[in-house]
């Protein structure tokens, strides 16, 4: 169920993406017209990052099941994916925003890693 919730979401928030984009201007749209462009940015790459992450997982857990005899590395649910997802696919809209108030240097792509890397950490303690 949550595949297809990802799914349908992802698809309708390229669609107002793309429509908000080609009609409207930063000046013309407004603070909530940017609010909704980086909203809907944010779904669709909440999407494209949650199928990434499970099919790649699945794919390497495929790929090792013959390498590693011991210990073979597990495929990763799709709600964990889900989990991973929500942090990593902020990574674009927090770039986006930088850029937006200045310019997009070596401290703040370190912050942004920094905070990727705590949030996935958190993840991971909380789902095993």
């Amino acid at each position: 169920m949550l595949k297809i919730v990802i799914s349908v979401l992802s698809g309708i928030s390229l669609c107002f993406l793309a429509v908000l984009l080609n009609v409207t201007t930063p000046a013309t749209a407004g603070p909530l017209g940017i609010l909704s462009i980086f909203v809907f940015a944010y779904l669709l790459s909440l999407g494209v990052v949650t199928f990434f992450i499970y099919w790649s997982r699945r794919l390497v857990s495929r790929l090792s099941a013959g390498l590693i005899s011991k210990k073979p590395i597990e495929p990763m649910t799709f709600r964990t994916s889900y989990y991973y997802s929500t942090i990593v696919a902020a990574v674009p809209i927090l770039l986006i925003g930088l850029q937006s108030v200045g310019s997009i240097g070596i401290y703040e792509v370190i912050l942004v890693i920094i905070f990727v890397a705590i949030g996935c950490l958190y993840i991971s303690k909380r789902v095993s």
